[in-house]
């Protein structure tokens, strides 16, 4: 099977270390025309960088997608719309109504089918369950140390270096509001949503918690089949502290599982 990645950051290289000799080829991968050049001078001709799907080949079975919102919104439409399959770790962009509505067109358009990693979370699979009876309530709650919030909305209401003691909410409100204003902290929030009672039922509260050292995440959930309450503490990659171990873990999950001819 052959596969192109798009962007080449800490999670990106995870896979290509993950995926070294193996079954599964990396046919190109995909990165803004001004990360070429210095790639090519570290790795060599290790790898086919190219900019955009097209130029990846028609021979990919699956598109990758590693690099956050903006290569979703730049890459997504024309890869579906071409009849690929495209695999994203970027599930907080479908908070964008018409970006979703427009990748679902394309995937209509082209007859392949966009498919959305777990990421750092997991319990997904019993919420898409319980939604086959009735889901009465999804509360999602996000737990980080204070310096995992920097650079974030989080930075508008708390003061994050000064904060010590208890833990502090800094958002309350919907997974689709959560996934707006926090684009690059909320892909766990929207792939609850999507998983169980959508964007503007499930409710959402993120908390900078000076007593932790992981990003915790927790699921509640209530319904006609009975109700759970799911958490998990995440390690960051090592390579990258903002990266979550699991998220990466999930991507090759994910994509042993496309290739896999008997699918849990």
């Amino acid at each position: 099977m052959k596969i192109a990645l798009i962007g080449f950051g800490a999670m990106a290289r995870y896979v290509v270390d993950q995926l070294a000799n193996g079954r599964i080829e990396i046919a190109a991968i995909i990165v803004p025309e001004y990360q070429i050049a210095p790639l090519c001078d570290e790795l060599g001709k290790r790898f086919n960088f190219v900019t955009g799907a097209v130029e990846a080949g028609n021979g990919v079975d699956l598109f990758v997608d590693c690099a956050g919102h903006g290569a979703l919104l730049q890459h997504g439409v024309q890869i579906l719309r071409a009849g690929h399959d495209l695999l994203t770790v970027s599930i907080g962009a479908l908070a964008d109504a018409a970006l979703l509505e427009e990748l679902d067109r394309a995937a209509a358009v082209g007859g392949g089918s966009i498919r959305l990693v777990s990421g750092a979370i997991g319990a997904l699979d019993a919420l898409r369950a319980g939604r086959i009876g009735t889901l009465q309530a999804v509360r999602y709650i996000g737990r980080k140390p204070p310096q995992g919030w920097v650079g974030s909305q989080a930075e508008q209401v708390l003061d994050l270096g000064a904060l010590a003691g208890a833990a502090q909410v800094h958002f309350r409100g919907t997974a689709r509001e959560a996934a707006l204003q926090y684009p690059k902290n909320a892909n766990v929030a929207a792939a609850v949503a999507l998983a169980g009672i959508g964007f503007d039922n499930t409710q959402v509260e993120l908390l900078a918690d000076p007593s932790v050292s992981r990003n915790i995440h927790e699921i509640e959930a209530e319904g006609d089949f009975g109700s759970f309450r799911f958490s998990i503490e995440g390690n960051p990659l090592p390579s990258n502290p903002r990266t979550s171990s699991l998220a990466a873990m999930s991507v090759i999950a994910s994509i042993n599982q496309y290739a896999e001819r008997i699918k849990f």
